[in-house]
């Protein structure tokens, strides 16, 4: 007998991801006109070229490692936006806290971790868009979790 998957679970998944790609279009299409817009392709790819040098490799230039970043964005954020469905009663207001931690996590994480702080911080008006584009993005999540649960 074929194993089924659990519904809740993909709902879940299909909601992170939905969360996770509207916060990159949202990401990317900004940084191209707002000055002051938050970078989190160059966190991405800081952390993947540190990744690299952590285990005595050769990270990746240009175009490869911008790809690998938005894939590993866009992977990690769908992951995370995925828990909206841990509170199956409450899928938004679940998801407008999972966008809060992580906005301010991406504000207050990068600099301890030696990322730093100026592709989400550089500016107030940066650090405010950072934590209201990770909302925004959670709150994709919930709305579509509920929509899929209807």
């Amino acid at each position: 007998m074929p194993a089924t998957i659990n519904p809740t679970i993909t709902r879940s998944l299909g909601s992170g991801l939905a969360g996770a790609v509207a916060l990159n279009v949202l990401h990317e299409i900004a940084r191209q006109f707002i000055p002051d817009a938050p970078r989190a392709d160059l966190l991405g790819m800081r952390s993947i070229a540190k990744g690299f040098r952590a285990v005595g490799e050769q990270p990746p230039q240009g175009e490869e490692l911008y790809r690998l970043a938005m894939a590993g964005d866009v992977a990690s954020n769908a992951l995370y936006y995925s828990l909206v469905g841990v509170n199956t009663k409450q899928p938004v207001v679940a998801g407008a806290a999972l966008g809060l931690l992580a906005g301010i996590g991406a504000v207050t994480l990068p600099g301890p971790m030696g990322l730093g702080e100026k592709p989400t911080k550089r500016t107030p008006a940066t650090a405010a868009m950072t934590i209201g584009w990770y909302l925004f993005g959670g709150l994709v999540a919930g709305a579509v979790y509920k929509r899929l649960k209807a």
